[in-house]
């Protein structure tokens, strides 16, 4: 980026925090109960077109803009959103544009890992709220930044964790805090799927319609190559931290929830890539050992085990429960006197006694659920309540996912200092709380 972008982007990102107070004002005072919320979409990729449609599908949200830096995917996005609402938001390659509209009233952010944080405190600096995808972050620093941010310009975030807001998983935290469930000592949380390699791919031109520096933001420069980018940036430090922040980190999620567990006492991991041979740079096989003084919880992954899974649709929409022992994603919670079952995104939970009797039970409905935890942000958007899956919360699941890939990376037990969310005596690690930012793309100290 030339100086003159340069100081075009770091000028507006300064009108940006002048007018957060005014367009904060905007926000509250004149949304009424009657007058739909304006939404931009920055982000469309799969998740993000998919969240862009839920919220279209409502009479009281107007999706006003689909921001991304890939042509084709933005323009798509929004002729999706068009046939839904019958009006086509604006599509623009700067998602800026949108955060400059005083109209709009809050984003969604699904946009690569890397670009999470800085877009969001971006967002909060315009006044705008935030629906924020998972994982919360990149890397720890930025979590904390992002809590500073929220708090300073007093905006709604709502993480993407949508089991949040999930009846069955209110109902299992309710039974899991009874004393007929017993104290819980141990949990097992499952992440383990068929995945396909992605093989080994040459850096090539940029493709047509690409703003490459756009899209890279935060990350270091590199040639364009295509397994850096869709999707499958997933795989790779730069962008992200592989599928325990990626997918894991929706079980590991409920798992802290139901612990009611904050920081570890220490972390400790292994894996590896231990079957795939192509590009991509995190483990397929992963085991991460959380330890709490009076509760040990594991964390297990294999991205290449053909028969675990992800629980069936038709089972998720709460037809039956899964089966149990080929569940890829379920959890595991042992008390001194129940033993629980437990699935994410609507597959429900069993609480079995010491006969192996099924002693307490619930369906889920993943649909609802989902539609719940948009419910949830827009009433509080409107309400200026505290949504189900607040920033904190997001911050302290993603921070599991953190230490856990910090440990792997290090090959040693790691001590968690709680005060500074970082290790103790142990500098080298430390070295990964943060990232090196690329210019102009900086997640500030101030927020």
């Amino acid at each position: 980026m030339d100086r003159m972008a340069r100081r075009q982007f770091l000028t507006r990102g300064g009108a940006a925090v002048l007018a957060a107070g005014a367009a904060s004002a905007f926000s509250i005072d004149a949304l009424g109960a009657s007058r739909k919320i304006r939404i931009g979409l920055m982000g469309a990729g799969g998740r993000g077109t998919q969240l862009a449609e839920w919220f279209a599908q409502r009479p009281d949200v107007e999706v006003a803009y689909v921001a991304d830096p890939d042509r084709q995917r933005r323009d798509e996005c929004a002729e999706r959103i068009s046939k839904i609402a019958k009006r086509k938001p604006k599509s623009i390659p700067d998602f800026r544009k949108m955060l400059d509209d005083k109209r709009v009233d809050a984003i969604i952010n699904a946009t690569p890992d890397h670009w999470h944080v800085l877009g969001s405190i971006l967002a909060c600096q315009a006044g705008k709220d935030v629906y924020l995808e998972k994982p919360l972050s990149h890397n720890m620093w930025e979590g904390r930044k992002l809590i500073e941010a929220v708090r300073k310009y007093k905006r709604v975030l709502q993480v993407g964790t949508q089991n949040r807001s999930a009846h069955y998983c209110h109902a299992a935290l309710e039974f899991l805090r009874s004393r007929d469930f017993g104290d819980i000592h141990f949990m097992r949380v499952m992440n383990s799927k068929p995945r396909n390699t992605i093989g080994k791919l040459p850096d090539t031109d940029v493709p047509e319609g690409v703003d490459y520096d756009m899209w890279l933001g935060p990350a270091p420069m590199r040639p364009f190559n295509l397994n850096h980018f869709h999707y499958n940036w997933h795989w790779f430090w730069a962008y992200s931290g592989g599928d325990i922040i990626n997918d894991g980190v929706h079980q590991i999620d409920i798992t802290r929830w139901m612990s009611g567990q904050t920081y570890p006492v220490s972390v400790y991991s292994t894996g590896g890539l231990h079957h795939f041979d192509d590009d991509q740079e995190t483990p397929d096989t992963h085991v991460v050992n959380w330890d709490f003084g009076k509760m040990t919880i594991v964390f297990e992954q294999t991205l290449w085990s053909p028969y675990e899974k992800k629980v069936p649709m038709p089972v998720r929409e709460g037809e039956g429960f899964p089966n149990w022992m080929f569940t890829g994603t379920r959890i595991e919670i042992s008390g001194t006197k129940c033993f629980m079952n437990l699935a994410r995104h609507g597959g429900g939970w069993q609480a079995y006694d010491k006969d192996w009797n099924v002693v307490k039970e619930m369906r889920g409905a993943f649909s609802e659920s989902n539609a719940d935890h948009i419910e949830n942000f827009l009433d509080c958007i409107r309400t200026r309540k505290e949504p189900n899956a607040p920033v904190e919360e997001g911050h302290l699941s993603t921070a599991w996912c953190h230490y856990g890939n910090i440990a792997y990376r290090m090959g040693r037990k790691l001590f968690i200092n709680p005060e500074t969310e970082g290790f103790i005596n142990d500098s080298e690690a430390d070295t990964l709380l943060k990232r090196a930012y690329r210019a102009p793309w900086i997640v500030p100290e101030q927020v």
